[in-house]
């Protein structure tokens, strides 16, 4: 009588439990994965081009407006009302373009992007890097076209060439710094709408109850306290002064000096959100 020998096939692997293949090393290979998800963030950008409606579209239409609106009102003539709204809307129109970082992340964790950038073997900082750093190329378009707006309108800046550039590279830093916080708000936010919400809610009144359209000394005394300690009054007047006599004044120490403190205190506060989230 012959004994059956059982044999026990090995179990197939789960999927859930399906090792993540490890991310290579090495700082430079994290750059260059960042820059590879910046990329993948311009492409979706060509493919969807009304992307871009907020940073082409909306530097034509505010400077268009609020010149023609406002110029005779507030310093007697268009041209004379230039180097004022100019500065105001290039401020403007950049610093609200950082509220994109947050709303895109959100909602590419809601669709479940982020989920399979876990199962690729790149650094886990990548699609957080790249995401605000593809953002950075919606500054240059705001700021290019504001600039380029200007000029048309009849807006010449007395600083010369390299002031206009030194402050549209400012505007642009400020913004970078400001998408900080917008990218941990995406971070902890349940939904794209609330972020968008939320930022509206806060940037409104800080580019609005500025001096980025009026001047200052026009407003009411209890408004004016808040103008004066707003930090984007402190950025407008920066860009004021170096577009208009090419001085750098404690004005862009101080808002520098503002954006790096945003950067210190909030890209680790969300690149721990996100690292619990990827």
């Amino acid at each position: 009588m012959t004994a059956a020998t059982l044999t026990t096939a090995p179990a197939a692997p789960s999927p859930t439990s399906a090792p993540v293949p490890p991310p290579a090393g090495g700082v430079a290979a994290a750059a260059r994965q960042s820059v590879a998800m910046a990329w993948r963030g311009l492409v979706k950008i060509r493919r969807t081009p009304e992307q871009l409606f907020d940073v082409t579209l909306q530097p034509i239409i505010f400077t268009l407006m609020f010149t023609y609106i406002f110029g005779g009102a507030i310093a007697g003539s268009v041209q004379d009302y230039l180097p004022t709204i100019i500065p105001g809307i290039l401020v403007q129109t950049v610093i609200t373009t950082s509220v994109v970082t947050g709303t895109q992340l959100r909602e590419d964790m809601d669709k479940g992007v982020f989920d399979r950038f876990r199962s690729l073997p790149i650094a886990r900082i990548a699609p957080l890097a790249g995401a605000l750093l593809a953002d950075s190329v919606r500054y240059l378009i705001a700021t290019t076209l504001t600039i380029v707006m200007g000029l048309i309108m009849g807006w010449r800046p007395g600083g010369g060439v390299l002031a206009v550039v030194g402050a549209g590279l400012l505007v642009m830093f400020v913004a970078w710094a400001v998408s900080w916080i917008w990218a941990f708000v995406g971070m902890i936010a349940r939904t794209a709408s609330s972020v968008q919400g939320i930022s509206m809610l806060i940037m409104f009144p800080l580019t609005f109850l500025s001096n980025a359209f009026v001047p200052a000394d026009t407003l009411p005394g209890w408004l004016r306290s808040f103008v004066q300690v707003n930090p984007v009054s402190h950025l407008v007047t920066a860009v004021r002064e170096l577009t208009g006599t090419g001085t750098a004044t404690s004005e862009v120490t101080w808002t520098l000096v503002g954006a790096a403190l945003v950067v210190v205190v909030l890209a680790p506060l969300a690149v721990r959100a996100y690292m619990r989230k990827a």
